[in-house]
């Protein structure tokens, strides 16, 4: 199976991990619009893709295939110490340089993926780093909504994030142009996948890439949502798991879903999911994939399991 998982972070590394127990055949089309930590310092100082996210997507599936490496390590570490290095993870500068080297971000990710032994393929969803730029109301006594930037701000804001825009730092007032290699992967795709991971910083900017949207769109791949655990404080303090496929839907009504998977125990009121995700096309599936061990986390056997479910759910209905 030719599967696709869209997002960054930690939640995308979820997915993959699920999804290498499922199929050697992932790529992961991972945002590009990260402006903090060590990622951020190196997209200031270079102009540069910030590489966090796609360290970690890359770390995700060399782990998932061999179960962790010297190389996977050694990628992930970050250096301590008061000095410039500081924080910076190894991978990031490994990625920085050959982005710099190679002047073409895929063909660096590709060399990258030799280097760990990765079968898989790690795409941006953009070549260029791209901004977020959020409606936020409750910051203030004042009854508008304000306007935030950024990835972090947007992520720790104390308000409620009503809707995203992506700007282009370096096109002031252009469209986001997508990845070629991304979409060609999504209208090749057999499943695709979002989520979970940060709804507004994570997940869906993918939907707010003109091209990447209409792929999207266009696509005849299965398409399951795998919603989170638990709201994240600032991007969704207080969203129940109806309200993210709600505003998934705000931010793309024309793009219909065969499956939502939600962890049973973080419903409140299954019927209402499941009218949420009617209303993106879909019927929402719910089972125990929580990791009993560390809270907040998916268990990736038992979201690989369930996505096997989803998978032969969405094929007998569509057969």
């Amino acid at each position: 199976m030719r599967a696709v998982a869209l997002g960054g972070g930690h939640g995308l590394h979820t997915t993959l991990t699920a999804l290498r127990r499922i199929t050697p055949d992932v790529t992961a089309v991972v945002t590009v619009a990260d402006d903090g930590g060590s990622s951020g310092r190196l997209r200031r100082e270079l102009g540069l893709l910030p590489p966090g996210d796609l360290r970690q997507a890359l770390a995700a599936l060399a782990a998932a295939e061999d179960g962790g490496s010297l190389w996977v390590e050694v990628f992930q570490h970050r250096f301590g110490g008061n000095g410039a290095l500081t924080g910076h993870a190894v991978g990031n500068l490994l990625l920085a340089g050959l982005f710099e080297v190679l002047g073409d971000p895929v063909a660096a990710l590709d060399e990258a993926r030799r280097l760990i032994g990765v079968s898989g393929r790690v795409l941006p969803m953009s070549l260029e780093p791209l901004e977020i730029e959020a409606e936020v109301t409750g910051l203030s006594d004042e009854n508008g909504p304000r306007t935030i930037r950024g990835q972090v701000a947007v992520a720790t804001t104390p308000g409620q994030v009503q809707r995203i825009d992506l700007r282009t730092p370096r096109r002031p007032g252009g469209a986001p142009t997508a990845c070629r290699e991304a979409l060609e992967a999504v209208l090749d795709a057999e499943a695709v996948f979002l989520g979970p991971g940060s709804w507004f910083t994570s997940v869906l900017p993918h939907l707010l890439v003109p091209e990447l949207h209409d792929a999207l769109v266009r696509s005849e791949a299965t398409k399951i949502v795998i919603l989170n655990l638990v709201p994240q404080p600032g991007e969704t303090a207080g969203f129940s798991p109806e309200r993210h496929l709600d505003v998934l839907f705000q931010h793309a009504p024309d793009l219909r879903v065969d499956a939502v998977i939600a962890d049973r125990g973080s419903v409140a009121v299954p019927a209402r999911l499941r009218d949420a995700a009617a209303n993106l096309g879909a019927r929402a599936l719910f089972a125990e994939v929580a990791d009993p061990k560390v809270a907040g986390l998916h268990d990736p056997d038992a979201l690989a399991g369930c996505v096997r479910e989803a998978l032969d759910l969405v094929g007998r209905r569509k057969g």
